[in-house]
């Protein structure tokens, strides 16, 4: 029996449509929703499935899951938006606006660095339970206090975790107000974004639970423990179960904490492709949205082991990660088991995939992946063939 999808597809993109169905019928997704944009007119808006591996209820329009480090793009936007008022500068010290961050050889750090992954603060030094990360003031000053893994800027090293305690303080130190707060005021209500970075409890009953990938990655035991991918992606651990607790949903966790769904995280990120406007509202400047684009970093991150550019919070450009990104002015990222999300400047595209049913893991979501090579045939346009 093939799987109920509902929601709008125009014909061209119906291939789409057969893909989630595909998917859902397999069990390679339990629940999803996908939306695409393009010149600002939203062309795809389905969802299909069910709310967990063992939540029947149907996946609707309106349930949200949390979509890991897709969250970062949300962090970053919020940043950027406080870079187009003025407030900050990409290119000013952290310790400007936190004057606590210059300890520990720090002082040359700049807010560019925290967005491109590129500070040398990738993880917390001493060890940190999954409780003291849910205090994300007192988990940065944690940050704040210790010095860079390795020379700020010379590379990247991805902030698995700790890039949103960092922005987040930020944030705070600029606006005297917390990151999901801002973002709620100033970013998802403009655009009617149903997303949320610390999700307030009343949403309890539509958020799905994600489903593990039937084989967890390794959580480092193949590293070195001294190395600064294990320091970084094992510190804490963050169990796919304390996704489902009140303690993460409700924490600020501006790494990988928030919870959307395909139509509010390509709203949001469409501000890239429509060059600082979505939804009819502009947020940002177009000057802005081309400094966040700039490459700040490449080559293979010390973290992740992949061969990516870094801009301004996000990947920019093709990668062997997601071979269907294209060259061009083209950015992108994706969350641990599969969630996707993708703007494209030269063809004023967004597209996000939000899944349940997670892939083994930190890149390389091949759901996604094919959803987004489908959307440039369905195009007419030939979709990347990175290799890295």
């Amino acid at each position: 029996m093939t799987a109920v999808v509902a929601g709008h597809c125009e014909d061209r993109f119906s291939s789409l449509r057969t893909l989630l169905e595909r998917s859902l019928d397999s069990g390679a997704d339990v629940g999803a929703s996908v939306c695409v944009s393009v010149a600002g007119e939203v062309v795809v808006d389905l969802h299909g499935g069910r709310m967990g591996e063992h939540d029947h209820r149907p996946w609707s329009a309106e349930t949200i899951v949390n979509v890991y480090s897709v969250t970062k793009p949300m962090t970053a936007l919020a940043v950027l938006l406080l870079v187009d008022r003025g407030e900050l500068e990409l290119d000013a010290p952290v310790s400007r606006y936190w004057p606590q961050f210059a300890a520990a050889g720090k002082d040359g750090v700049e807010v560019g660095h925290l967005l491109s992954h590129t500070s040398g603060v990738s993880g917390w030094a001493e060890p940190i339970t999954l409780e003291q990360l849910y205090d994300t003031e007192q988990a940065a000053q944690r940050l704040a206090g210790q010095p860079p893994w390795w020379p700020p800027g010379t590379r990247s090293g991805y902030h698995a975790l700790s890039y949103g305690h960092l922005l987040a303080e930020l944030v705070r130190r600029v606006t005297g107000t917390s990151l999901g707060r801002f973002f709620a005021a100033e970013l998802a209500a403009p655009l009617g974004a149903d997303f949320h970075i610390g999700t307030p409890a009343e949403h309890a009953d539509r958020v799905a639970a994600l489903v593990p990938p039937p084989a967890m990655p390794s959580q480092g035991t193949a590293w070195d423990p001294d190395s600064i991918a294990a320091r970084t992606l094992t510190n804490p651990v963050v169990p796919v179960s304390a996704t489902s607790t009140p303690g993460w949903r409700g924490a600020e966790i501006g790494a990988a904490g928030g919870h959307g769904n395909a139509r509010s995280v390509a709203r949001l990120h469409a501000l890239f492709s429509g060059r600082g406007e979505s939804a009819g509202v502009r947020l940002l400047s177009e000057p802005t949205v081309r400094a966040a684009l700039r490459p700040r970093s490449r080559g293979t991150d010390l973290v992740l082991g992949a061969s990516l550019r870094f801009g301004a919070g996000l990947a920019v450009g093709p990668a062997a990660a997601v071979p269907a990104v294209p060259d061009g002015e083209v950015c992108w990222w994706a969350g641990f088991g599969g969630s996707l999300v993708v703007s494209d400047l030269d063809r004023e595209l967004t597209l996000a995939y939000v899944p349940n049913a997670m892939e083994p893991g930190l890149l390389n979501p091949s759901r996604g992946n094919a959803l987004l090579a489908a959307t440039y045939t369905a195009l007419g346009e030939p979709s990347g063939s990175a290799t890295g």
